[in-house]
């Protein structure tokens, strides 16, 4: 009969250790060690602070700080633009004073022109032909005339003399209309004034009349 201290005092077989003492189980472990993958085989952590470790943190922030720098941008071109054309138009500005800035006076010397003519038209033909002095003295006025056109054209300032030429509603004023001219409706057969434009813009309309159409 077996003693069931005896019994109790062996110890127990492991059934781990008789398996690692079998040449198969031996054989399967070393397999299992080699195609475990080695520390080398393991991606590096990324040490705290890193860009690669906050790189998740950033990427929402990144679309916010495109936007910001979108809408910055566009503030930028806008300002740049409304700056370019505030030069532009001081430019503009600047060269309209420096054209027009003599149109008042302009009309004052216009009354003078417009006398000169007068008193040329006023004198007859044949009233010089028989007197030295006063051919001297028309030849004088008309001199000053000439004189006087040639300086207003030097600062851009031209006479509109619309004889014959369709009335234009922008350069001249009509003041009556004449029938039984045989010209066509609205063609200008009479000047009673002469008009004047600055660098192409109307100083002074010219008086006229028109045929009736």
């Amino acid at each position: 009969m077996t003693n069931p201290a005896n019994t109790a005092d062996q110890p127990e077989n492991n059934p781990a250790e008789e398996s690692a003492s079998s040449p198969a189980a031996a054989a399967k472990a070393a397999r299992a060690y080699q195609q475990s993958p080695t520390p080398e085989e393991f991606p590096p952590a990324s040490p705290p602070g890193s860009a690669a470790a906050e790189a998740g943190a950033d990427a929402p922030g990144d679309g916010q700080q495109q936007a910001e720098v979108a809408q910055l941008k566009d503030q930028l071109l806008r300002a740049l633009a409304e700056t370019e054309n505030t030069r532009r138009r001081a430019e503009r500005d600047r060269e309209d004073a420096s054209k027009y800035a003599v149109a008042n006076f302009a009309r004052d010397v216009l009354t003078v022109a417009d006398n000169l003519r007068r008193a040329i038209d006023a004198l007859p033909a044949d009233a010089k032909s028989g007197n030295s002095a006063l051919a001297t003295l028309m030849e004088g006025v008309e001199l000053t005339e000439r004189q006087l056109q040639s300086m207003l054209e030097k600062h851009g300032i031209t006479k509109v003399m619309p004889m014959d030429q369709p009335f234009d509603p922008n350069l001249h004023q009509a003041m009556f209309e004449v029938p039984g001219t045989g010209k066509p409706g609205g063609t200008v057969v009479q000047v009673l004034q002469a008009g004047f434009v600055i660098h192409g813009r109307l100083l002074r309309p010219a008086l006229v009349g028109v045929a009736k159409g």
